[in-house]
């Protein structure tokens, strides 16, 4: 081989190589919190913190890990990948249950989920998907957890249809193709089914569960332990952006990442969603029902200690 091309091969495995260990070293710098999310708008306060630089402004090093559903985020958490995450609660319980050491630091929001249907497929109303093959992001999501409850509210469980697990965007795409007969899927994928891929939203999870706590935020133990103080800077600029949220949800729709959401379809879908932020004992109570709800379904084998769930900072 000609030895310019030997030399100009060296130069690319060299430039990869450092590219490789700057990434890694970002990624695993002991001063950077690796935070964990979704590719969903239900982590808003969080996408639209970084994008305005909030963290930075307040001396804290974040790095924005995404996962395509909450079990992976709670697998990452329990091998130290991962200091905090924006999960759900179905999965936090259920990682908990399993001796996970992580706890639930702050309500993120509630609802934001719904069941979507193809426009011309007939199914009107859950007791239509027997016999239908209908997909959750995962087994471990708060979308499989509503798709068994609002089966046994309409006398049907699991084994009365055929369920599987897709990621997000592909859930959309089987509204639009038709592959599938239902899904149920957590925002801004319930809206993208309903205005992007012909699909018709036959329950939503307000119709299904009315204000179900959804999303959290939890942090291993050890990092609560050791940075208390951060943590702490990460629940106020949580708190100060939630209020923001609310106060002007369509201009907080425009801050989302523009490559990873449409504002149009934010504007519509972020209704949905009821954003709260804190561990009050309204909350907590809400928590305790719902886990009520998922040791009824199989989903955990019994009641977790309250303090096992909760921690204030």
């Amino acid at each position: 081989m000609d030895n310019k091309y030997i030399v100009l091969i060296i130069a690319i495995v060299i430039v990869l190589i450092g590219a490789g260990a700057y990434l890694y070293a970002n990624s695993s710098d002991p001063d950077t919190v690796n935070i964990g999310y979704l590719p969903s708008d239900h982590h808003a306060a969080l996408l639209i913190a970084e994008a305005e630089k909030k963290y930075e402004s307040k001396g804290v090093k974040v790095n924005l890990v995404k996962f395509d559903n909450g079990g992976n985020l709670m697998t990452a958490m329990a091998n130290g990948e991962v200091d905090v995450g924006y999960v759900g609660i179905t999965p936090a319980l259920s990682s908990i249950s399993k001796g996970v050491p992580v706890k639930i630091v702050s309500s993120v929001q509630e609802e934001g989920s719904g069941i979507v249907v193809p426009d011309d497929s007939g199914i009107s109303n859950v007791s239509d998907l027997k016999d239908k093959n209908v997909a959750t992001p995962d087994p471990s999501s708060i979308q499989y957890m509503l798709l068994l409850y609002a089966l046994k509210e309409a006398n049907l469980d699991k084994n009365d249809l055929t369920i599987s697990s897709l990621k997000s965007p592909q859930l959309v795409d089987a509204i639009k193709t038709k592959k599938l007969d239902g899904i149920v899927a957590f925002e801004p994928f319930v809206t993208q089914a309903v205005l992007n891929a012909n699909g018709t939203e036959i329950a939503s999870s307000n119709d299904i569960l009315p204000e179900h706590p959804c999303c959290v935020i939890v942090a291993r133990e050890d990092f609560i332990t050791n940075h208390e103080d951060k943590l702490k800077i990460i629940l106020d600029i949580h708190n100060e952006t939630t209020e923001y949220i609310l106060k002007s949800p369509e201009e907080a729709a425009s801050k989302l990442p523009a490559d990873q959401f449409d504002v149009n379809v934010e504007k519509v879908a972020m209704k949905n969603i009821k954003f709260t932020s804190g561990l009050s004992d309204d909350y907590k109570n809400k928590v305790k029902d719902f886990m009520d709800i998922e040791i009824d379904l199989g989903l955990i084998e019994k009641a977790l200690d309250i303090n096992k769930i909760f921690q204030t900072i």
